[in-house]
């Protein structure tokens, strides 16, 4: 709480040292407002604070984006690393843990006032807290460091976009210091297997919000490009309302059909492909430019390694593509060319006159190239290495008779597996063709045998 009398105090005793010093009235209207933004009990919604209603073990909070998520786990994190130990941080990957849950404007530095403010040691990967109390920092996409760990209080972030479900194993193992250990878990809620688990857990404890309870903070610009981005559609119910949904029954996938085929390695490859699907503006509110590493391993089988997508300049879209072609010591690089013709080759040998690449141009509509994917899909042929949240959602929710959506990172992975599987001169899709073909001939005949 603000405490007017000890400022005024505090300024008659600088005046002594430095008869200058003058404290305004402004000045104390300002420091009155820069001491409240941390009184977190007065600043926060409702469904904002840890909830008391029930003893849990897991708070799942799931809500929109721009909820305020990431300040109601730091805040969490604050209060607890007060009178606990370990209160540990596990970030969807290395730099979300960073740039995010840490050094985020709603991360834990931003939240703490000076004088509770931790120490962040990078190269140890932890925060040391002015009590002593420390703050070990993982990844979930390293879940082998995880292993042994322990931890009296945990945040989770994003827990629906974590590639390995392995981590919230090791995390939960290793959640078994003090008299009630807890995990903080937030998350825009997506329909992966671990967050339906998690969600069902009678040891979960869940919070729901929406983009819409958060306007008052939001920058009228974000408000404006997400709603306009997302409302009034199928996805909008679950980036803006928090809604776990269920798969689009008129989708060419289904979650439950990439969960039976994922695998956690994949074995030596024959060839590997980044694909690129290039947006043709690079505003905040743009499309991404879908970028998606695909393989055919040894046994014939195809692999989605991963996907790199973004909202970027040309010049960013590029460097991340090759960034993934040597990270995957890749074969080729392919791109569509419908949106920038020749421009999107010149962008790539800009950055790399070396790299291996194919243009590719798209004939067909987007129903006809996903459909002889998805087949593969269904013999069992595909399979995703770890999880891949955003182009999953995107697989699983991309209806090809819903008019104007364009999936690109799913358009991304479509390019590169009809690449891999194109072994003759003519296509995939020409393969398929040609099969259905032989099949209505072979019923015309058994037809007129009859």
């Amino acid at each position: 709480m603000f405490d007017r009398a000890a400022l005024i105090a505090e300024a008659k005793r600088r005046q002594q040292q430095d008869p200058s010093f003058f404290l305004s009235p402004e000045d104390i209207k300002q420091a009155q407002q820069k001491r409240a933004r941390y009184d977190w009990a007065k600043v926060a919604r409702p469904n904002q604070l840890t909830p008391t209603s029930r003893p849990w073990a897991y708070w799942l909070i799931l809500a929109g984006r721009g909820f305020g998520k990431t300040r109601t786990g730091a805040e969490w994190v604050r209060q607890e690393a007060k009178r606990h130990n370990y209160v540990n941080l596990i970030g969807a990957t290395a730099d979300d843990a960073r740039d995010i849950m840490i050094e985020g404007e709603s991360g834990i530095l931003a939240v703490c006032p000076r004088s509770e403010r931790p120490r962040y040691i990078p190269s140890q990967r932890k925060l040391i807290w002015p009590n002593g109390h420390v703050s070990l920092i993982f990844t979930a996409d390293e879940p082998e460091r995880l292993r042994g760990k322990q931890h009296e209080m945990l945040w989770a972030d994003e827990v629906a976009a974590w590639r390995y479900r392995e981590s919230w194993d090791q995390a939960k193992f290793g959640l078994r210091l003090g008299s009630n250990p807890q995990a903080c878990l937030t998350t825009t809620p997506k329909p992966s297997k671990l967050v339906k688990e998690i969600i069902n857990d009678p040891d979960t404890i869940i919070t729901r919000g929406t983009t819409y309870d958060n306007r008052a903070n939001l920058a009228p610009s974000f408000f404006s490009a997400i709603i306009s981005k997302y409302e009034g559609t199928r996805l909008g119910r679950q980036e803006l309302n928090a809604e776990v949904l269920e798969d689009n029954p008129g989708a060419l996938w289904n979650m439950k059909q990439i969960d039976a085929l994922r695998v956690l390695k994949a074995p030596d490859m024959k060839r590997i492909v980044v694909a690129i699907d290039p947006a043709v503006t690079s505003n905040a509110d743009s499309d991404e430019t879908g970028i998606v590493v695909a393989g055919k391993g040894v046994d014939d089988q195809y692999y989605i390694l991963g996907d790199f997508s973004l909202i970027a300049t040309p010049q960013g879209w590029a460097k991340a593509s090759i960034k993934a072609y040597y990270d995957f010591k890749s074969d080729r690089i392919i791109a569509e060319v419908n949106n920038g013709g020749d421009l999107v080759e010149a962008v790539l040998r800009q950055v790399d006159p070396n790299v291996s690449y194919r243009k590719v141009s798209a004939s067909r509509g987007k129903m006809i190239r996903a459909e002889p994917i998805a087949a593969l899909y269904e013999q069992g042929r595909v399979h995703h290495v770890g999880i891949h949240s955003a182009l999953e959602d995107q697989m699983c929710d991309w209806n090809p008779m819903e008019p104007g959506y364009s999936p690109d990172r799913l358009d991304a992975l479509v390019w590169a597996i009809t690449d891999l599987s194109d072994n003759h001169a003519t296509g995939l899709l020409d393969f398929y063709a040609s099969q259905a073909a032989s099949q209505e001939k072979s019923t015309e005949k058994q037809h007129h045998t009859d």
